[in-house]
């Protein structure tokens, strides 16, 4: 019998969302000026409000405040209106240099020896239902709002929307784990005011179904008969969504964990990632088990896995590598023996994952909203100021662990042709 599974996401303006892109902003200012920073930063929005916090070990000095500013400006907190606006929000700075007692499990002589930043285990994971090996719910949540987004910024077709979203898709699936349709499809869009809310929420239904929808499905030509006429949408469900953003809800680093991973597909450690620079394995080794389960996936070893490492703080070698291939294997392997050859194609020590990836360059940003994995490897321009008015300006390769770039090792140590 087949089953319904849902993913969900939420926008760039969602409150959480808006908190981790400022996370991330901080890393990759400290990173551009300073690439041996050790960075662990939290941050906090409310109404009127932005609250930073966290741990710094860096030659680098910034001001962290206009870097909020320009974040919150960028996504489009422009307005009074909104109770939280880019110009007039009140930002408060409690980040303070990080301690010793952890930093000396970090550094070493040796840079190969370089300890993990904590202890944790972390899960990649990857599928062959969607030509960027993502799980194909989450995949079209995010694409829902970028979509959405856009047509935000254009404020051509849809003129009354606000940045804060949230978006959820309902796969079915055959008895043999391939996506036959769409059941439903939520969408939780922040808008201006309206003088009838009955008007209202009929106009914005129209519009998602009549305007984004379509633009969703061009996007998606590989997936376009997924959507049908019998689709169920939800709508702004609850009615009314004027107050939103941190003035509707308080948004914190970190609490979005899925939706930045696969959509519960999988499975996830627990670690966030916003806000951490690469020494901390609960971000750096997740980019690193994704990038060995895609290049698994597609080296032809299996159509789905699920692969864990762990560690111990102040450890370089993680404790062990964990496989699970659903019954998708196309090796006469175990998911034991699979593991076996996996850590001796892949090196997993911190250091390495860090210059594997080049995760020392600001390349953060653009991971704080509509997903850390499945997106597109590629290099852009970047340019970042400090205080004194200097600006530094460089060459950024983008999501480096989506690279397909050890198929030819993985086919080569599983012997496939």
């Amino acid at each position: 019998m087949g089953y319904l599974f849902t993913s969900e996401s939420v926008s760039e303006g969602h409150p959480d969302k808006v908190a981790d892109q400022i996370s991330d902003a901080l890393i990759d200012n400290f990173l551009a000026f300073d690439p041996n920073s050790k960075v662990a930063c939290e941050t906090l929005v409310t109404t009127g409000q932005v609250v930073l916090a966290g741990e710094v070990k860096s030659k680098a000095y910034l001001d962290v405040q206009e870097i909020a500013r320009e974040v919150i400006r960028r996504i489009g907190y422009t307005k009074s209106e909104y109770m939280f606006e880019a110009n007039s929000c009140g930002i408060l700075s409690a980040i303070h240099e990080q301690s010793s007692d952890i930093n000396q499990g970090v550094d070493r002589k040796k840079k190969e020896e370089q300890g993990a930043g904590d202890q944790g285990m972390m899960f990649g994971y990857a599928t062959n239902e969607t030509d960027n090996y993502m799980p194909l719910a989450l995949d079209l949540a995010h694409g829902i709002l970028i979509e959405l987004a856009a047509l935000r910024r254009e404020n051509k077709q849809i003129k009354y929307l606000r940045p804060d979203a949230k978006s959820q898709v309902t796969l079915e699936y055959s008895d043999d784990n391939v996506p036959v349709r769409i059941d439903a499809i939520v969408v939780s869009t922040q808008h201006d005011d309206f003088d009838s809310e009955p008007k209202m929420l009929a106009k914005i239904k129209k519009d998602i179904i009549d305007i984004l929808i379509p633009r969703v499905k061009k996007k998606y030509p590989k997936y376009a008969h997924l959507f049908n006429n019998k689709i169920n949408y939800h709508i702004n469900p609850t009615g009314k969504f004027v107050i939103g953003g941190p003035h509707g809800d308080t948004g914190l680093t970190g609490r979005k964990i899925i939706v930045d991973t696969y959509g519960g597909k999988g499975a996830h450690g627990g670690g966030a990632f916003s806000g951490k620079d690469p020494s901390k394995v609960d971000r750096s080794a997740a980019y690193a088990t994704r990038h060995i389960a895609k290049n698994l996936v597609a080296a032809g070893v299996c159509s789905e896995v699920l692969v864990q490492v762990s560690y111990a703080i102040g450890v370089a070698q993680p404790m062990g590598i964990f496989i699970d291939t659903y019954g998708t294997a196309k090796v006469k392997m175990t998911d034991g023996q699979i593991a076996k050859i996996v850590e001796s194609v892949f090196d997993m020590r911190p250091y390495f994952i860090e210059q594997r990836f080049k995760l020392r360059t600001p390349m953060y940003s653009e991971t704080a909203a509509y997903g850390h994995m499945g997106r597109k490897n590629e290099i852009v321009t970047k340019t970042f100021k400090t205080p004194d008015g200097k600006s530094k300006t460089m060459k950024v390769e983008l999501f480096t662990w989506e690279k397909l770039d050890y198929v030819s090792k993985v086919k080569s140590a599983f012997k496939i042709k």
